[in-house]
């Protein structure tokens, strides 16, 4: 396993909707505990594959770390599609390893009913809800080539407008790894 720099907002395969995903194979299993890794060493809840240049349907989740939700086991999606959404929505923090440092408040359906292949392309089905729904619905996102930042009101939009164009630049300091172009894919 190794630590894979992370897509930054501005980069065009975070626009890009993902490709789904017809074989698993050796390299796909190490990307994917690649994905987990990299997603731990940021400090993240959830990694969509186009966060590190993987232009395939797979995301992971480990919401464990977060108080109250220990007993969830880190997971990974291959194909993911949300079936459905609830009616309820909830309010609740977001932010994303691939926009750093900018948190606000979202409304998303409380819960979700979501299909999804494992590594041996076994399809479940699973619902989630609270957080764990919040991650799958934002690591989704990411799939479509939507980010969190796209809900935004346009006040909050001109509020982070210069923060984004650092983030875009690379003007930041991360405390993670990143990639070094807008053109990055792993190949």
């Amino acid at each position: 396993m190794s630590i894979v720099p992370i897509t930054l907002c501005g980069d065009k395969i975070l626009r890009k909707k993902t490709a789904i995903v017809t074989d698993i194979d050796d390299k796909t299993i190490g990307i994917i505990a690649d994905m987990f890794e990299t997603m731990r060493n940021a400090n993240g809840v959830g990694l969509a594959a186009n966060q590190i240049g993987l232009n395939q349907q797979i995301f992971v989740v480990d919401v464990s770390p977060v108080e109250g939700y220990e007993k969830y086991k880190p997971i990974a999606m291959i194909n993911p599609r949300i079936i459905s959404k609830s009616d309820e929505t909830t309010s609740i923090e977001e932010g994303c390893l691939s926009i750093p440092e900018i948190r606000e408040e979202l409304i998303r359906p409380k819960s979700v009913f979501v299909s999804f292949y494992d590594v041996n392309m076994k399809e479940h089905t699973v619902e989630a809800d609270e957080l764990f729904a919040r991650v799958i619905q934002h690591e989704y996102d990411h799939l479509q080539g939507t980010l969190f930042i796209d809900y935004f009101n346009d006040d909050l939009k001109k509020q982070y407008k210069k923060h984004l164009d650092k983030i875009k630049k690379r003007k930041l300091d991360f405390d993670y790894p990143i990639s070094e172009t807008t053109d990055y894919l792993i190949k």
